[in-house]
């Protein structure tokens, strides 16, 4: 296979492939090695902390062990989670060179729908910020353009997808952290509902905020991923997600454009949550403009909350990542929440109290509502270095509120929120969000297929240097 035919295969998303995949039209090695040849190609984006190329030809050279409806898809493994026998760094110079003899279950459960992991995708240290540019492996590229961060933390992953390097990648969301990475590079992001598919350890936080979940293209893989996942690998008591087909059910939509941190939000990305609210009414749905219903005590509350996560990764690193975790490696910006957390613990306290009652704020605001849209992002993705690691800790935080204040109240809730690329500003994605209240994947997804076949979106990012002429 040349190059020009792996990259023909990269228009591919992961149903199709599976598809041809069964129908013999491809072979599962040839669908592996166009993924590696993109991935080799695509090096410029610096997205891949460590590959597994040998370990995907292993598992391509056997017949398939699943009729999954992604049975032989290539993807990529975030490098927060294990894979048995190889390197997971957590983005973080203090892991060293750990290799974990097992896999934890979320990579279980990602071979048992049948997807063929190719490496650990990149990641900020700890998974802790909305970028991508931890100091041990430099900043990973947006596809789109390759001055702007992928966002974070599952940077990695929404740079490959969105590259073409494969259809769909795992990623896990605390904060926004699937949906912020989803908009910076046009893909489809659903952070889902608490209790689904948790991020092991998660449970112990205060609050559990933290979620898995994948990156794609388009909502169909989405969709086949979560029927794939709940049929092979259950988790949690909740009823599953699907089957998802369009709906003609009328529904009950708010939106609302300003940010709950009284700071503004860029004009094409109001326009295009606008936009996106006047899609939903040509549909046939019920929408009204609503003020934020959020507050700036809410999101500085869920950002101590954050502190909290941020130090007991620190602190308790040897026994929940690796006994040879050496903190005094942790770069500024993990350093800098660490000290936010402990140095104001009345008002850490304060706020993950506020947290705790902040699932049922938002029950009772969607009591009658099915649909709440806002941005995904306050601001377009910005340049690398805006939100760099290194710099002084409250410069940073000032700047994450000014980008990413709409997502993490969201994990609060413990709510599903879906991120859809239904705009662009300066030249790149953008995204509008979409939540629900608990259980309800199945609306959002149904209202995703509608918007997707209204307002069809670009399949993979636009011909950059990585991909031949």
């Amino acid at each position: 296979m040349n190059e020009q035919q792996a990259w023909d295969l990269a228009a591919w998303d992961g149903v199709e492939t599976a598809a041809r995949l069964r129908a013999g039209e491809v072979s599962r090695a040839e669908v592996v090695e166009a993924a590696i040849l993109r991935a080799e190609r695509a090096k410029v984006l610096n997205a891949i902390n460590t590959p597994m190329f040998e370990r995907a030809r292993a598992q391509a050279a056997t017949p398939a062990s699943s009729d999954s409806s992604l049975a032989g898809v290539p993807t990529f493994i975030k490098d927060l989670v294990n894979v048995g026998g190889v390197r997971t760094t957590w983005g973080t110079a203090a892991s060293g060179e750990f290799i974990p003899k097992k896999s934890d279950p979320i990579v279980k459960a990602l071979e048992a729908v049948g997807l063929i992991g190719l490496g650990k995708s990149a990641t900020p240290e700890l998974g802790l910020t909305g970028t991508t540019e931890p100091l041990r492996f430099g900043p990973c590229l947006n596809p789109w353009d390759l001055t702007r961060t992928p966002g974070g933390s599952s940077g990695g992953a929404a740079s490959l997808v969105a590259a073409g390097v494969v259809p769909l990648a795992h990623g896990s969301d605390g904060g926004g952290s699937i949906r912020v990475p989803a908009a910076c590079c046009g893909l489809v992001g659903l952070k889902p509902t608490r209790g689904r598919r948790d991020m092991a350890g998660s449970n112990l936080l205060p609050v559990n905020v933290a979620v898995e979940g994948v990156l794609t293209r388009t909502v169909r893989d989405t969709i086949a991923f979560w029927t794939e996942l709940e049929r092979r690998a259950p988790h949690g008591s909740l009823d599953p997600i699907g089957p998802i087909t369009p709906s003609k059910r009328r529904l009950r939509v708010a939106v609302f454009v300003d940010s709950p941190v009284k700071l503004p939000v860029h004009p094409d990305i109001r326009a295009a949550t606008e936009r996106a609210a006047k899609l939903c009414e040509s549909l046939g749905h019920d929408v009204e403009l609503i003020a934020c219903p959020f507050t700036e005590e809410e999101v500085h509350a869920f950002i101590r909350l954050w502190g909290f996560v941020a130090w007991s990764q620190v602190k308790g690193g040897r026994v929940v990542m690796c006994s040879g975790f050496d903190a005094t490696k942790i770069e500024p910006w993990a350093a800098g929440f660490c000290r936010y957390f402990t140095g104001e613990l009345g008002a850490a306290w304060t706020g993950i109290q506020l947290m705790r009652r902040f699932s049922s704020r938002y029950a009772a605001l969607m009591e009658n509502l099915d649909v709440l849209i806002s941005p995904t992002l306050a601001q377009p993705p910005p340049k690398l270095g805006h939100l760099r690691t290194d710099q002084p800790f409250e410069d940073g935080l000032r700047k994450l509120f000014d980008f990413i204040p709409f997502t993490p109240l969201i994990n609060a809730a413990g709510a599903p929120a879906l991120s859809l690329p239904l705009g662009r500003a300066e030249g790149v994605p953008i995204g509008v969000q979409f939540a629900a209240a608990k259980r309800n994947e199945a609306v959002l997804l149904e209202l995703a297929l509608a918007l997707e076949a209204a307002s069809p979106w670009p399949q993979l990012s636009e011909r950059g240097p990585f991909r031949p002429e």
